[in-house]
């Protein structure tokens, strides 16, 4: 009898013990098909990557990659180009000051300094340069010409447009053959005075007529016309520096 118990007692003992073995053996199957359903999941996802990448082949890449060195070169343009345009606002600026303060003792009505544009513009009556009807510099305009003359030679980053403007009614003596030529033979007068008694650098000096086709004030009443009859140095930044960035050979294509 007791080793009927005895043998009850181990076969009990037995079973219990494999009941903690199998419980062992279920807890780190589960863990283990935790560990497996999770590489599943991050092997899927490495799989869609790579599909993914494998889309993009090395020619594509390099594709890219020369887009990318593209839009790099386009960048650095844009902000060059940039740089040069406030560097013109900057140069306009400080010839407008400068003009504005040497000639601050000459009426407003007489002489205009502004900016138009790209350009200093710097318009002066014709009764402060020449007598009616003349192309004859007369000897109070070289003070003004020396005083812009002296601005333009400290900024020498810009070139020097002379146009002569007339009003509407017709030259008539023997001196000139029409306005056009009054206009013209006004702005070289001026170019000459610039040039031979205050130094400017010819190479940088341009003279034009523009007759009575680019008026200012209506050529019906005498004080438009006298309005009209003026003399423009035009002032405008040398455009080299822009030039040669847009014919830059890396933003071909």
């Amino acid at each position: 009898m007791t080793r009927i118990i005895i043998i009850i007692a181990i076969t009990i003992l037995l079973s219990s013990c494999e009941n903690q073995k199998v419980k062992l053996l279920e807890s780190q199957v589960a863990q283990l098909e935790d560990q497996l359903d999770h590489t599943q999941v991050s092997n899927t996802s490495l799989l869609d990557r790579l599909s993914d990448l494998s889309v993009i082949n090395k020619t594509e890449a390099k594709s890219i990659q020369s887009s990318l060195e593209s839009l790099g070169r386009q960048n650095e343009y844009i902000q060059n180009l940039t740089t040069k345009i406030h560097e013109k606002d900057s140069i306009n600026f400080a010839l407008v000051n400068n003009l504005k303060r040497s000639l601050v003792d000459i009426a407003d009505e007489d002489i205009q300094v502004e900016v138009r544009g790209s350009a200093v513009y710097i318009s002066i009556a014709d009764q402060l340069l020449f007598q009616t009807a003349s192309a004859q510099i007369s000897r109070k305009a070289n003070v003004i010409l020396q005083k812009v003359a002296i601005v333009i030679n400290d900024h020498d980053a810009v070139n020097v447009l002379v146009e002569g403007h007339t009003d509407n009614i017709p030259i008539n003596n023997n001196k000139f053959k029409d306005n056009w030529d009054l206009s013209v033979q006004r702005a070289t007068a001026v170019i000459r005075i610039l040039q031979h008694e205050y130094n400017l650098d010819p190479a940088r000096l341009t003279a034009g007529g523009r007759s009575h086709y680019m008026p200012r004030a209506d050529n019906e009443t005498e004080s438009g016309r006298s309005k009209n009859r003026r003399t423009e140095i035009i002032l405008t930044p040398k455009l080299d520096q822009f030039f040669e960035l847009l014919e830059a050979p890396e933003l071909v294509g």
